[in-house]
């Protein structure tokens, strides 16, 4: 039986998700690099486009330029995550809501990991930002949830409140 990992693959902390990966799991299976684009962004810019210069317009449309910038760019990531891994893997691209898309990727898995995506000058709650924590909260399987570049000192957790 094989051991399927996912790695959430986000711009900026994917190289730690990867190198993980190599730590962590080296006898994965199956590796499956993701990556989610969030569709509203072209979305905005196409109806943002449209109001701005009505309909007749010739000029080309913001929104088909970011939506061809979004998806070469995920082409790229998952390119260099893949050569990072430096194994076979299976790459993956979902668009849609991120923090649901990676759910519903995760199902089945036997691992799923991910970085921080909060403040990272601090341990505690908020070194996860609202995907982080929808992802961590909904993970149908185990989850290895990394810092993206050195972890900060536990000096840094607030003192407990005082007793009375």
């Amino acid at each position: 039986m094989g051991m399927r990992v996912i790695v959430w693959l986000v711009e900026g902390t994917w190289p730690a998700c990867v190198d993980a990966v190599r730590a962590h799991a080296p006898h994965a299976t199956d590796v499956v690099l993701l990556h989610v684009t969030e569709p509203d962004v072209p979305g905005l810019a196409h109806g943002a486009f449209a109001g701005l210069l009505g309909r007749g317009h010739s000029e080309p449309d913001p929104g088909d330029r970011l939506e061809a910038l979004g998806t070469t760019s995920a082409a790229q990531l998952l390119a260099a995550a893949a050569e990072r891994l430096g194994r076979p893997g299976t790459r993956v691209e979902r668009a849609g809501r991120v923090e649901r898309e990676v759910v519903a990727a995760a199902e089945g898995a036997d691992l799923l990991v991910l970085a921080r995506d909060g403040d990272r000058t601090r341990l505690g709650p908020h070194s996860l930002g609202r995907a982080g924590r929808f992802v961590v909260d909904h993970a149908p399987c185990p989850v290895l949830l990394v810092w993206p570049d050195v972890a900060p000192d536990v000096t840094t957790i607030p003192p407990p409140p005082p007793r009375h």
